[in-house]
């Protein structure tokens, strides 16, 4: 179906929709239910009817078969129930993400999405996928190649709305017609049709070929050529990737044996926040007593001289463990009211002992700035003032990093929305005594003076040039990760 039509002797759809309208309301109200607000106008459905078809020109034949919840969508639209609709077409999204990770490497896409040890080790086959939260599976599906930035902040958008305005959960928030196929036609480009680009394709062949082939030596130059193309957060995720094979507790000796080889011709391109990564997991490790994992941790990082990014104490994995309830709670319905006790917890740890662990600062940035920044809805008024503290008392390297959190997709992706951009200037307001260098009051000048939404800040060139690790390193500061 690539257009929705009538036939020429048809009556107008319009009248159809009409005259199923005045029944459905009719018998509605003969029992006596209300009948006001409940379908949107015929003029919003014709809207959305005839925009479907551009959407669905895009979708290939063979994969509609399949697209049940696309049906329903427009089914619901039709019907005039926009806030089911929206509900279905996010449904009909996950499901496609799912299935794109699922057909490339369920281990890889855990590994990246799950930071909790203990929700990891039951996580394996695609049945799992569901207990992976919407807000992961986007994120870990841009950093494993599978979504791209643009898509990711788009799917992002359309989850928000998903959340507030949707059937999913009672609201009073409008949409249109336009906007309904707006949303499906992101569905289609940017999950269902969008090709693998070239690292994510040698990524995903790499990763299946370590698991079925021992390598030659001889060959390892050929085979990790690429990794000095990878971006930042592709070879991270890679690491993670490869860290996660090995610290399996019954890996394979043909795994074990070529994560050994390729670990330390990857390792220089991973950031600094990922190897103080891999030292907090190892302290997980121990203090959940597993030795086998501990052990395999250790090994890698003894393998690359990585000793010094093992934890400075076991604070580190305390601050983790918290900072992973913040974003839960933060990411959660409801979060308003659930993230005052994960932000004083955190609060309570960073205070009482004066400062962040290197091994999750970068972390610790992103998620307070995050946490901070709120969502379309403004910020929690239950821990508002716990994050004010903790930014108040961030050093100036902290504050460096903290004013480069627009680098981040995460962060960027907010920044369209109008009160999220109320905090981002609250934010710079405290960050601005705090800057000391040249390099870093040169960028917050420019940031400052941005004339376009802060969200487009990091896709411009001089900005963006500003806020490189190669700027930052004269403070010896790396571009923040968590």
């Amino acid at each position: 179906m690539t257009e929705i039509v009538r036939r020429d002797d048809e009556p107008p759809a319009g009248t159809d929709l009409e005259r199923f309208e005045g029944m459905l309301l009719q018998e509605l109200a003969a029992a006596g239910l209300p009948t006001d607000g409940v379908l949107v106008d015929l003029e919003e459905r014709q809207q959305a009817i005839s925009s479907f078809g551009g959407a669905l020109r895009r979708l290939p034949m063979e994969e509609r078969g399949r697209s049940i919840y696309v049906s329903k969508m427009i089914t619901a639209a039709a019907a005039g129930l926009f806030d089911a609709a929206l509900n279905y077409l996010w449904n009909e999204t996950v499901g496609e993400v799912r299935r794109r990770v699922a057909g490339y490497d369920l281990a890889y896409f855990f590994d990246t999405a799950v930071t909790s040890h203990d929700r990891r080790k039951h996580l394996s086959t695609e049945a799992d996928l569901v207990k992976v939260d919407d807000v992961d599976l986007l994120r870990a599906s841009r950093e494993i190649g599978l979504l791209s930035d643009t898509g990711h902040a788009q799917l992002d958008h359309i989850r928000y709305m998903r959340n507030y305005a949707s059937a999913a959960h009672p609201n009073q928030v409008e949409l249109t017609g336009m906007q309904l196929a707006a949303w499906l036609e992101t569905c289609v480009r940017q999950v269902i049709t969008l090709p693998y680009d070239t690292i994510t394709a040698e990524t995903g062949r790499l990763l299946r070929n370590i698991k079925q082939n021992r390598l030659d030596t001889k060959d390892v130059p050929a085979t990790t050529a690429f990794f000095e193309d990878l971006p930042q957060d592709r070879a991270d995720a890679l690491a993670a990737g490869f860290f996660g094979l090995y610290t399996d507790p019954n890996p394979t000796a043909i795994v074990a044996d070529n994560v050994r080889v390729l670990w330390p011709e990857l390792w220089p391109e991973v950031s600094q926040d990922a190897r103080h990564r891999f030292g907090v997991r190892y302290g997980r490790f121990r203090a959940s007593a597993d030795t086998v994992q501990a052990n395999a941790a250790k090994e890698l990082l003894n393998l690359v001289d990585g000793g010094a990014y093992l934890p400075e104490q076991e604070r580190a994995v305390e601050i983790d463990v918290a900072l992973d309830a913040l974003l839960a709670a933060h990411h959660g319905f409801n979060n308003f009211h659930t993230e005052s006790g994960p932000a004083n917890s955190l609060a309570a740890l960073v205070g009482q002992y004066g400062d962040v662990p290197a091994a999750v600062e970068g972390k610790y940035i992103l998620t307070l700035v995050e946490a901070f920044l709120g969502n379309q809805w403004g910020v929690s008024w239950t821990a508002v003032s716990s994050y004010e503290d903790l930014l108040s008392s961030l050093t100036s390297a902290q504050a460096s990093r903290a004013l480069r959190s627009f680098t981040d997709p995460t962060i960027s992706a907010k920044l369209w929305q109008d009160k999220v951009r109320a905090q981002w200037e609250k934010l710079l307001a405290i960050l601005e005594p705090k800057l000391t260098s040249r390099s870093d009051r040169v960028l917050f000048d420019a940031v400052r003076s941005f004339t376009g939404t802060p969200d487009k800040l990091r896709s411009d060139t001089k900005i963006a040039q500003l806020a490189s690790p190669k700027s930052a390193r004269k403070r010896i500061v790396r571009r923040p990760r968590s």
